[in-house]
């Protein structure tokens, strides 16, 4: 299976590490009408009206990266009940590390003999760089609702003559219902 590595970015919008200074440096960006659309159709939704992210972004260690921000985004879904249309909004954070592939060999030596308490290993920079654009879709994309639903819409499943219903009905029928003779 091939990885989202091996597939041409949806949003490129690279940062090199030397282009950020050590005061760090602030990115504010919005995907035009083509890009959102492009984004809407992969990761299957109706539309992606507004896709817009804030980065901040500043040095950790000399060789890597801390990345701070949010995407924001009005995107629209079907209803998984009624398969009507439904608009949502996706608010999401991010708070990575990156560190050049030396530098993750060194971390992972540590980080077995350390317990980090959970944390989150740093991410790789590619060619010594940062795709916020593609981070922007990845966050997007997490922030998504799996199971949309319009407001006010539930799910009921079928039901038989006796009101029974659910995934078990058929064998309650077979329990109440007439002993057949060996």
């Amino acid at each position: 299976m091939p990885s989202s590595l091996d597939q041409p970015a949806l949003w490129n919008v690279p940062v090199r590490l030397d282009e950020v200074p050590e005061t760090g440096r602030h990115v504010a960006l919005a995907a035009d009408a083509a890009t959102r659309a492009a984004i809407a159709a992969h990761a299957g939704l109706r539309t992606l009206d507004r896709l817009e992210v804030v980065f901040d972004l500043s040095r950790r260690g000399t060789d890597g990266l801390h990345v701070t921000g949010e995407v924001s985004a009005d995107v629209g879904q079907v209803c998984v009940v009624s398969l009507e249309p439904v608009d949502n909004k996706v608010i999401e954070q991010i708070d990575l590390d990156f560190l050049p592939a030396g530098a993750m060999e060194h971390t992972r030596t540590l980080s077995d003999t350390v317990d980090d308490g959970g944390e989150e290993p740093p991410e790789l920079l590619q060619n010594g760089a940062v795709d916020l654009g593609a981070l922007a879709v990845e966050f997007l994309i997490l922030g998504l609702e799996p199971y949309p639903r319009k407001p006010g819409v539930e799910f009921v499943g079928p039901q038989d003559e006796n009101g029974v219903s659910g995934p078990f009905a058929a064998l309650a029928k077979l329990k109440t219902g007439p002993k057949s003779q060996n």
